[in-house]
């Protein structure tokens, strides 16, 4: 039978274990080995039944075992240290509070999901654990961050197969009441409440609940509430499900509801307001019109309003292919937005206009997320060298007239949160070396001198933690497996094989991604007799564990997952290739430890920067990678293997496929393998573990997120705090007025002559240092030469003469303004530089508050009849 009404019944602690709670409700155990280590203290077994949680343990505890450890003056010991440990962690100084001051009093962080531990399901790939290990590492570093998502009830999905490998979801309800969470209320005790205005007159209502990650909350809006008629009861039901209005509005609850939770969250603790919005992709965009409906009702009008939001704002961009930004009908969004509903006062055109592709390509039917997001943020950026340059390429329509790298979309390479993600046994090996407290610091902070000390570690030593790690990975995935064949249908006489699955002293090989078809999941069965072969070689075997979860709707993800899990079923290779169903959280914490090579092989430049690698380098795993994300960037042959790329464009798939699959047998067969299994004569293999040194020495202090968050502090976060406190409303004012008055006057700016005089003839060639003076005439129209600057750009040209890695070189006004209104400029340019060299020049806007040449998308440049060639040969 079923109940008619559920209730979420807590234990009553003795007063002596009353931390316990404490300790329990603030995330950071799941990344502190001391407080998980207590709580397992409880109860081992109880522990492993609980999966690690100790919300779930406290709720399973007898009654008499509680009241024994309240009588335990050991264990009393060790919790009262836990507590205060805790308690200098949450209001200690750290490394924000030791910087100089400007830095902004606090930062919103809006997300869709968060991966903060697999108790706290609200994720789904990569995206959720960047953003939970941003979270982490800010709060490790002090920084004072808000985080900001919706609590889905459903979470994402739980993956399980059928008899025929095919992938099966399951939705488990999630009772806000069994998770580490507690409900945002008022001083009245009422639950905060959050409300936007839908069309025809309904309302969208959440609740607020908060996760404590450490220093930082987390806000997560709950939209199933009683006040809710049933369809918006379900608009927080399960992360990435539903259709276009359903997104719509789970999008408008995170931004427009998220701003409204965080002035409720300020308003009731007195944490101070953020002076920075941090837009983790565009799924969160319309934050940004709520912040122009706060500033608009303060009196500001709307271009105003925008110019101090736009300040303020940074927009984080993971998504190397417009296919994977939302993107919402027009009409829609107009709907939502139109009188009667979200946003009164604020003119939907203007809203429309945001998301706008009105540039080549663009479709003008479709309200762009993304798009939305650049307008409403000064500063952007990609997460990874090449995903800058993949993002600069791809939304370059949005800034007409300049070369893709002037395109302000800068990158900061992700990191990964070490203390979640590095071994128990990792760690212990480095603080036996130098010191719990410089080994906590590397892996917060990062610095080369906290991670030479890998150097001083022997190879035994280096060796024997490597199988530990391999040897708990092959103990996991039995007991995973098994369980994986019990829901298949199998019977336990069906599965004896299972205990001789995996070998701890044969070369293992993880994979473990999304599904989509661009991480290309089967790339590994293109040869599948070569694959057996490598994997039952009687001398250097591999064997390889894989996972992933292909989204609900694709079935083509689906498929793939099939061909992996059939080919894993042959009883040929069966005990030397696995696939194991539902990656999550607490599956990769022991996949990437336990794995010598990491695998990764994307179409490349499609992997924004796919940080699975990271975590596998960080406990000593070598990476074995297409050239993409991270890996573009950071790769040398002393610490792993970089797969070649058939790039080229007159590759179909099928081709492509072929080449790279058979570099990848390559690899393993003369590279790898026999790096692992060549043997010295102590029994080790030395080249292999002097590569182990090199992935923790090297990437060890690049990897973290301990540097990312610092880069984001000193890159973003400090810069945005500081234009954002200059846009007073005056000064908002002033520059939306002078913006406009830029744009009415640009179409008559022009370069009209440009000329060069040197002390000698210029015949096409020029010594290397010397020198010429370019003197540019110019029309401004309506403008001033203080609304200007007048460039020159030099640098290398190419065949066609484009120019390449151009330096900008500012020319200054010269006399005064002729009779027909042009205004002459110049200024010396040196070649410093041998063989083909150019120059051309341009005019820019130029404003004390703008934050880039290329901000607000205009440029004038010479015409082709305007001056002199601009093509100059060096010798």
């Amino acid at each position: 039978m079923k109940a008619i009404r559920r209730f979420s019944v807590r234990p009553v602690l003795p007063e002596p274990l009353r931390p316990l709670s404490e300790l329990a409700r603030n995330l950071r155990w799941s990344w502190h080995p001391e407080t998980r280590e207590l709580f397992q203290t409880l109860d081992p077994e109880g522990w492993r039944a609980a999966g690690g949680d100790p919300l779930r343990l406290l709720g399973a505890v007898p009654a008499a075992r509680l009241t024994a450890l309240a009588d335990d003056r050991r264990f009393r010991r060790r919790l009262a240290a836990a507590a205060d440990d805790l308690h200098d962690y949450l209001t200690g100084a750290r490394w924000y509070q030791e910087q100089p001051p400007g830095l902004p009093a606090a930062v919103a962080y809006f997300s869709p999901e968060f991966g903060i531990t697999a108790a706290l399901p609200q994720y789904s790939g990569g995206l959720g654990i960047l953003a939970g290990d941003h979270l982490k590492s800010a709060s490790d570093l002090g920084v004072p961050l808000i985080g900001v998502g919706l609590l889905y009830r459903h979470g994402y999905f739980r993956q399980s197969l059928s008899r025929e490998g095919w992938q099966q979801e399951h939705y488990p309800l999630l009772d806000p009441n069994e998770l580490p969470l507690s409900l945002l209320r008022e001083a009245d005790g009422a639950p905060a409440v959050i409300s936007l205005a839908l069309p025809g007159g309904r309302s969208l209502r959440a609740h607020v609940w908060k996760a404590e990650v450490g220093r930082v909350p987390l806000l997560l809006l709950d939209s199933d509430v009683e006040e809710n008629a049933p369809g918006e009861r379900d608009v927080t039901d399960r992360l990435y499900g539903g259709g276009s209005e359903h997104r719509l509005l789970q999008e408008m609850l995170l931004g427009i509801g998220g701003v409204r939770a965080v002035r409720a969250y300020c308003r009731l603790t007195g944490h101070p307001a953020p002076e920075v919005f941090h837009t983790n992709e565009g799924h969160a965009g319309f934050l940004g019109l709520e912040r122009i409906r706060e500033l608009s009702a303060g009196g500001l009008d709307f271009d105003a309003a925008l110019e101090s939001v736009r300040a303020g704002a940074v927009f984080t961009t993971h998504t190397p292919v417009p296919a994977g930004i939302d993107r919402f009908d027009r009409e829609l969004v107009a709907r939502h937005f139109a009188d009667g509903a979200e946003l009164p006062g604020i003119d939907v055109e203007r809203v429309l206009r945001l998301g706008a592709e009105d540039y080549p390509g663009g479709d003008p039917a479709l309200f762009n997320m993304a798009v939305m997001g650049l307008r409403l943020a000064q500063r952007a950026n990609g997460v990874s060298t090449l995903h800058g340059e993949v993002s600069r390429r791809m939304f370059a329509g949005l800034w007409p007239g300049f070369d893709d790298t002037e395109v302000p979309i800068t990158s900061i390479t992700n990191g990964v949160h070490a203390p979640t993600w590095v071994a128990p046994e990792v760690f212990r090996l480095g603080a036996r070396r130098i010191g719990v407290a410089r080994a906590e610091d590397a892996l917060t902070l990062g610095g080369s001198e906290r991670w030479d000390s890998v150097a001083d570690i022997s190879d035994a030593d280096v060796w024997e933690l490597r199988r530990t790690l391999r040897e708990q990975l092959v103990d996991e995935v039995r007991e995973r497996l098994r369980a994986s064949w019990r829901e298949r249908g199998a019977g336990t006489a069906e599965l004896g094989w299972i205990d001789g699955v995996l070998d701890p002293d044969v070369l293992t090989i993880g994979f473990a991604r999304r599904v989509p078809s661009y991480k290309r999941l089967t790339l590994m069965l293109r040869d599948r007799e070569r694959l057996t072969r490598l994997l039952l070689d009687p001398e250097r075997p591999i064997q390889i564990v894989v996972a992933g979860k292909a989204h609900p709707a694709d079935d083509g993800g689906k498929r793939l997952v099939q061909e992996l899990v059939r080919f894993a079923d042959d009883p040929r290779v069966r005990h030397r290739v696995v696939f194991l169903p539902d990656y999550g959280m607490a599956m990769a914490q022991k996949l990437y430890p336990g794995c010598d090579v990491w695998l990764n092989n994307p179409l490349r430049p499609l992997e924004a920067c796919g940080t699975s690698g990271m975590k596998a380098a960080l406990n000593g795993c070598l990476n074995l990678s297409v050239l993409d994300g991270w890996w573009d960037e950071w790769y040398e042959p002393d610490f792993g293997w970089a797969i070649p790329t058939a790039d080229g464009s007159g590759t179909d798939e099928e081709r492509r496929d072929d080449l790279e699959a058979a570099a990848l047998y390559d690899l393993l067969e003369t590279r790898v393998a026999p790096r692992f299994y060549d043997r010295g004569p102590d029994g080790l293999p030395g080249r292999w573990i002097e590569m182990v040194r090199g992935t923790l020495g090297s990437l060890g202090p690049k990897v973290l997120a301990g540097r990312m968050v610092r880069e984001y502090v000193e890159r973003l976060y400090g810069p945005a705090a500081e234009a954002q406190r200059a846009l007073t409303p005056d000064a908002a004012r002033e520059l939306a007025a002078w913006k406009a008055r830029v744009r009415a006057a640009w179409p008559a700016v022009a370069v009209d002559h440009v000329e060069a005089a040197a002390d000698g003839p210029l015949d096409g060639t020029a010594e290397l240092g010397s020198t010429v003076t370019l003197r540019v005439t110019v029309t401004l129209g309506d403008l001033d030469p203080s609304d200007v600057e007048v460039q020159a750009l030099a640098g290398r040209v190419d065949a066609a003469d484009r120019l390449t890695g151009a330096a900008a070189v500012p020319l200054k006004p010269a006399g005064t303004t002729a009779l027909d209104g042009r205004r002459l400029y110049e200024g010396p340019l040196t070649f410093d530089r041998t063989g083909p060299f150019g120059y051309t020049v341009r005019i820019l806007p130029s404003h004390r508050l703008l934050a880039d040449g290329a901000e607000m998308g205009l440029v004038a440049v010479p015409a082709e009849a305007s001056g002199e060639a601009a093509g100059v040969l060096m010798r």
